[in-house]
């Protein structure tokens, strides 16, 4: 990763999304980029955004002066204001930089309308074409020492495998593999054996430490947040698309519902944008994935 993009509307639990950056930066050395977008329709004078663009720049100045010595010298600090619809404007930004992370608060209201309504955390991670941290105020982690790695029975699940790895060995974090199913079908149980086994091999080449763990119940989401609870994780990693079901259509999807649950950080690849780094490592035959 070379730039992180922090979207901030200057609240203090948007915040939590710098404060996230800022401990990414300092292991990894990327620049960080602040954004504001100010939201605009055709009932919006001019003069007012003008005004308004002056106020958010006067409040990015003061960031600028309260973080001074709190990151990397190596790191740069910057800003940028946008106008239009935020998940929009965020992932434009992201997507003028090279090898970028967006790391984002998911505040706001949680419950059952904006399980079906979404957000603007889950509007940005699934139209996101680059990887996504969501965080929560009341769980900053220090830093990265457990990730929790859930397989699912899609194919696309571990398209995430490479690049969580990579963080791992950033942070020298340990790994929880684990398998999550919804069915105790025989065959099923068996599939996610093989997939565990295969990134198991992967991650214990990398020299990278790990567990594994099988996990059963009526929610993915559930019982792969319980788990990570358990181990005290600081990080869970996922796809943007993971295992459809009738549970997980009535409440939304896997990443939806993650995001909107979990208190602790949810790292978030869309399979689109990785699946040639997985395939490059399929082909070097450290996966039999393709069977």
């Amino acid at each position: 990763m070379k730039t992180i993009i922090v979207p901030l509307d200057f609240s203090t639990e948007s915040l939590s999304g710098l404060n996230m950056a800022l401990i990414l930066a300092n292991k990894t050395g990327a620049n960080i980029q602040m954004v504001h977008v100010m939201c605009k329709n055709d009932n919006t004078d001019h003069i007012p955004l003008v005004k308004e663009k002056r106020l958010v720049t006067l409040k990015f100045e003061d960031l600028l002066q309260k973080y001074k010595g709190k990151y990397n010298p190596n790191v740069v600090l910057d800003y940028t204001i946008q106008e239009g619809k935020i998940f929009e404007q965020v992932t434009n930004v992201a997507e003028t930089f090279e090898d970028a992370l967006i790391v984002l608060s998911a505040h706001g209201s949680s419950g059952f309308d904006e399980l079906f309504i979404g957000g603007n955390a889950y509007k940005i991670t699934s139209h996101s074409r680059n990887p996504v941290i969501t965080v929560r105020r009341s769980s900053l982690p220090l830093s990265i020492n457990k990730i929790v790695l859930p397989l699912d029975i899609t194919f696309q699940t571990r398209e995430k495998v490479p690049s969580t790895a990579m963080m791992a060995k950033l942070f020298n974090a340990e790994i929880h593999l684990v398998s999550v199913r919804l069915s105790n079908i025989k065959s099923i149980e068996d599939k996610l054996h093989q997939y565990i086994k295969q990134v198991a091999s992967y991650i214990g080449n990398q020299k990278i430490p790990y567990k594994v763990e099988h996990l059963q119940g009526d929610n993915l989401t559930d019982i792969t947040i319980d788990y990570a609870k358990t181990v005290n994780a600081d990080l869970i990693s996922i796809m943007t698309e993971q295992e459809k079901s009738v549970s997980n259509l009535l409440l939304g999807s896997y990443a939806h519902q993650m995001i909107n649950k979990s208190l602790i950080p949810v790292l978030s690849f869309p399979n689109y944008k990785i699946r040639v780094t997985t395939e490059d490592i399929w082909d070097l035959g450290a996966f039999n994935a393709r069977n």
